[in-house]
């Protein structure tokens, strides 16, 4: 049977490519330069040189981490405690907003008491969200497992956080037909909105980072339930202590304060400020939670 040559282009981006995956070492190929082995003319982008931006950025967001989110997301997804927390989350927002805010004899055109509710919720859901991530493990033994598994400390981490925050943004999509069926009766600025939704989306994830640190820190769920849900409550109380405190000592103490933060996307504004306290925070508590597996895996 006769066999089709290959064409010498194909041919040496496949030799390079062979060579990438088996790490061969020895001369240092010349990238994107490839000869003819008849004519030994070169050619130009038959072995393209690789992309340090996609280096870096995988490095930084591994996708091997999806992997385990994917599997995270199913075991939730069959899980009847996930629909028992969304239906709660729905009713806690939906109630304060039509009930207890009373929108509709307000007669303003915003929805500043829907989004204010948010914050307060988080210190409830997500704390159930996050609890069992990192104690659970360690209680049926399957802890020792993951450090076997091809996936790095960070890997891992970022696995769960992406989960949770997957999970919580469903949640926030869910809320949509609020302000949906409530557009057509004003003049509802749509910035404001999204500025509020970007906000809870960040509150989120910051949220999230913070109880699986928590939550990779205590050995049972009770624990790690009310450390996550103390904490985030003290940290969403902080500006009503600020409130009365003098202006200096007053600044110092919304620095920390989650619902200060938010407060300026519920206005429509994005603050720079903001975006940085919540970002960093959430990389520093991602950063804290594989430290505490790094300890963990070698002690």
């Amino acid at each position: 049977m006769s066999h089709r040559k290959q064409p010498w282009r194909e041919q040496a981006a496949e030799e390079c490519l062979c060579q990438q995956r088996r790490g061969v070492t020895g001369q240092r190929p010349v990238w994107g330069v490839a000869k003819d082995p008849q004519s030994g003319a070169g050619a130009r982008g038959a072995c393209p040189p690789p992309s340090k931006l996609i280096s870096v950025l995988t490095s930084i967001f591994p996708t091997r981490a999806l992997v385990l989110t994917g599997k995270e997301l199913r075991a939730w997804v069959c899980s009847p405690a996930l629909y028992v927390i969304t239906v709660f989350f729905l009713l806690f927002v939906s109630l304060r907003f039509y009930l207890f805010r009373n929108f509709f004899a307000m007669d303003t055109a915003n929805f500043h008491a829907f989004f204010t509710g948010i914050p307060l919720v988080f210190i409830l859901v997500i704390p159930v969200l996050t609890m069992k991530s990192w104690t659970e493990e360690k209680k049926l033994g399957s802890a020792e497992l993951l450090f076997t598994l091809p996936f790095t400390e960070w890997e891992l981490v970022l696995g769960k956080f992406l989960t949770i925050f997957a999970l919580v943004c469903g949640m926030l999509a869910l809320t949509l037909p609020v302000p949906l069926s409530i557009l057509p009766l004003g003049y509802f600025d749509s910035g404001v909105i999204c500025a509020e939704y970007t906000g809870a989306l960040l509150l989120a994830a910051c949220a999230s980072a913070m109880g699986l640190f928590l939550s990779s820190v205590s050995k049972t769920q009770a624990a790690a339930f009310l450390g996550s849900a103390v904490v985030l409550m003290a940290m969403t109380l902080l500006s009503a202590l600020a409130a009365n405190a003098p202006p200096a000592i007053a600044a110092f103490i919304n620095v920390f304060s989650l619902s200060f933060h938010f407060e300026s996307f519920s206005r429509g504004i994005f603050d720079s400020r903001s975006i940085a306290f919540f970002l960093l925070s959430t990389a520093l508590f991602l950063f804290l939670n594989t430290q505490v597996l790094i300890f963990r895996k070698w002690s």
